[in-house]
């Protein structure tokens, strides 16, 4: 089924955008890890709403209730499952989209893939509400990664055509993989980050919205790891990171810039360090043939802008098939970008530790 996902460390997630719960299955975890809770919960509160004027006004705690595979502070190596509840629901909001399509959404292709079954409310099961529980999965394999010395972090890379400082793709360290993550508003350089907000609010004002690209990073991450193919890291990352709602781009390394080069320009020498094998740059992104070579993990995705805006667009009732017009009410990001760091935070970290316990384990 669509909602799951995994070959060591399998997920499946559950729920609706305003049903009583929305929650996860993690299966494969190995016994005996301990979960720090209150880091959990802080990497949890960086995605969720209601923060600031740059997110949307629905308040959620997200606290998550581990029901079971979780014990003294450590995982059984049982399935671990979370539920986390819904509580500031608004549906009457949503009531016209069971038959008239807000633009960019998946109201028409949802009706058309349950045939009308499907729960409209905030977006149902395509909502990013969803996000919620990929995250606290996130989160724990986060954890297991960091007690085996790899660390994973992001920022925002650009929002609209703001960019923020990209890291450095050879000499990245601990601090400046992690700085962005303990800041409100996740970015190196605080300059181009008040530059983005204030653009973020224009289109707030405007009743529009603005998309941007998201940069994460895992170091510490050995070399050997992965398969060739259809099952390299790569495609696992990609499987993940595509099942966050409005991503619609994704690279590793130069990534489409490489395209524009020679073969001498792209090439990473490889060079000895301290008796280790490394490349002198990381065009490659850490990762070659499917398999890592030891040096940074390197990837950024592409988020398309928040398509509920309260702008009229045109549509149609897609029941009655006849046109309409939409002004799509409700309480909406913005600018969905800052939230979706460590969504894809998370993401990396689960596709890294399934492929971590594939090879190791």
């Amino acid at each position: 089924m669509s909602s799951n996902w995994g070959n060591q460390i399998k997920i499946s997630i559950f729920g609706e955008s305003h049903g009583t719960a929305i929650g996860v299955v993690i299966d494969g975890l190995p016994a005996g890890e301990p979960i720090d809770f209150d880091l959990l919960l802080a990497f949890m509160d960086r995605r969720r709403p209601g923060q600031n004027r740059f997110s949307t006004p629905r308040k959620e705690t997200d606290h998550p209730h581990i029901l079971s595979g979780f014990y003294q502070g450590r995982t059984t190596g049982t399935p671990l499952a979370i539920v986390i509840r819904n509580g500031d629901t608004h549906s009457t909001d949503y009531a016209q989209m069971a038959s008239i399509a807000r633009p960019a959404h998946a109201d028409y292709t949802g009706y058309l893939r349950y045939h009308g079954a499907q729960d409209s409310r905030g977006g149902g099961h395509f909502s990013g509400r969803l996000t919620a529980p990929l995250v606290a999965a996130g989160g724990i394999a986060m954890q297991i990664l960091a007690h085996r010395g790899v660390q994973i972090g992001g920022h925002i890379a650009s929002i609209g055509e703001i960019d923020d400082i990209p890291f450095d793709p050879v000499t990245l360290s601990t601090d400046t993989l992690l700085s962005p993550g303990k800041k409100d508003f996740p970015v190196q350089n605080d300059h181009a980050g008040e530059k983005m907000q204030q653009l973020i609010e224009n289109c707030r004002i405007n009743q529009d919205s603005v998309g941007g690209v998201v940069e994460c990073a895992a170091i510490g991450f050995p070399a050997g790891i992965g398969s060739p193919m259809f099952d390299g890291l790569e495609n696992r990352l990609a499987s993940l990171l595509f099942g966050i709602p409005a991503v619609k781009g994704l690279e590793f390394g130069a990534g489409f810039h490489s395209s524009r080069c020679l073969g001498s320009q792209m090439n990473d020498p490889f060079c000895l360090e301290n008796r280790k094998i490394r490349t002198k740059s990381n065009h490659h992104g850490g990762i070659l043939g499917g398999i890592s070579s030891g040096m940074p993990i390197l990837l950024r995705v592409a988020f398309k802008p928040t398509p509920s805006i309260s702008r009229v667009q045109d549509t149609v009732n897609f029941q009655t098939m006849e046109p309409a017009q939409l002004s799509i009410q409700g309480r909406h990001d913005p600018c969905i970008v800052p939230r979706a760091v460590p969504c894809v935070e998370a993401s990396a970290a689960l596709a890294l530790l399934d492929a971590w316990m594939e090879k190791t384990e």
